[in-house]
């Protein structure tokens, strides 16, 4: 039963980094996996992808078609269509993989997951294969900077996870540069457990003439309901390069697709899978915001001191190699040939007298 994580969200996101540094992460901790482009547009890639949808059909020539006349958007929609209409191509594939745990990298245009349905029937014809699929929806960090941005992206999120209607993770990638940002009025746990979202609407208002009057003012505690009553939309938290931040992120995506708990007895289960069972990987959001926003300077300092300080044993055990490599040093034992040398022990004292004496007349 093949695992694998469909990764969505707008141009930007960073989708492919996303996929690139996970596929790493997973070959570290022992995990075989392979990634496949579902983008037409898609032509450099910063991973080897194992599947390119480009070589069933291009962005450029759907645009250069004449009989189709199609713009970059309505390309890729096209293009997703085609993919669609001849599934049998991906189909066959992915059977090259075997159990190889897939990421596929999509599209960013919003189109393919709030409204079009050739990328859900995709997803469906997927789940039919016998893939265990989890949605990875990434959204970059920024939008928690602006009241306006973050209630768009929420209401983009939820629509989202009801067009597929799929086992979904909101993601807020790029953690790492929100110190870079104006502040945030809130805790960072305000935002990724979309709490009471009526404390956002005077700063809503403030933040435009247009959105304090009347109209727009109603239509401000419209959205922030509807988004609270559904209380589907979360988010999880990830800094691609930090190590703890990506063991973190796939923990959850483990538990939320059951890569997590193995098989139904348990048997034959990796390090990783009873790890996760066992808690490890977890990071509160607390931490988070302690490692990334807070503090964020005096954390760079002390991972940096670890690395040099860990440079530095690494240096001296390599130094404490070479000396025993030296002269002084005793040699290296032969290969072993795997033959048993036994040696005939010399005969002294008494032995000697058993020999036979030659009489020379």
């Amino acid at each position: 039963m093949p695992f694998a994580q469909l990764v969505i969200g707008p141009p930007g996101a960073g989708k492919s980094t996303y996929c690139n540094g996970m596929q790493q992460f997973m070959g570290a901790i022992g995990r075989k996996c392979s990634i496949v482009n579902l983008d037409p547009a898609n032509d450099k890639t910063s991973y080897e992808a194992a599947i390119d949808v480009r070589d069933l059909v291009t962005l450029e020539s759907i645009m250069q078609d004449e009989d189709v006349r199609l713009g970059p958007n309505g390309g890729v929609l096209y293009a997703l269509e085609e993919l669609e209409e001849n599934f049998e191509w991906l189909e066959e594939q992915l059977e090259k993989l075997g159990e190889d745990y897939v990421l596929f990298d999509c599209p960013g245009q919003v189109e393919l997951f709030t409204h079009h349905d050739s990328l859900r029937r995709v997803f469906t014809k997927l789940g039919k294969l016998g893939y265990r699929l989890v949605v990875v929806n990434l959204i970059d960090s920024y939008a928690l900077t602006l009241p306006s941005l973050y209630i768009s992206t929420l209401l983009l999120s939820l629509r989202s996870m009801l067009q597929l209607d799929m086992t979904h993770i909101n993601v807020l990638t790029k953690i790492d540069n929100l110190s870079k940002y104006p502040p945030l009025q809130f805790n960072l746990d305000f935002y990724t457990e979309v709490q009471d979202l009526s404390y956002l609407i005077p700063s809503l208002e403030a933040e435009s003439p247009m959105f304090a009057r009347g109209k727009f003012s109603a239509l401000n505690e419209a959205i922030v309901n509807l988004v609270e009553e559904y209380g589907l939309v979360g988010f999880e938290t990830l800094a691609v390069e930090d190590k703890k931040s990506m063991m973190a992120l796939l923990r959850t995506i483990d538990r939320a697709g059951g890569y997590a708990f193995g098989g139904a007895e348990g048997a034959n289960d990796s390090i990783w899978q009873v790890a996760v069972r066992e808690g490890v990987g977890k990071m509160d959001i607390r931490d988070v915001q302690e490692r990334w926003i807070d503090n964020r300077e005096e954390w760079d300092d002390l991972e940096q001191k670890q690395w040099e300080e860990e440079q530095k044993r690494r240096e001296q055990e390599y130094e404490e190699e070479m000396q025993m490599d030296g002269d002084d040093a005793p040699p290296p034992p032969p290969p072993d040939s795997g033959v048993k040398v036994r040696r005939k022990k010399e005969k002294t004292g008494p032995e000697l007298t058993d020999v036979p004496e030659v009489d020379g007349s």
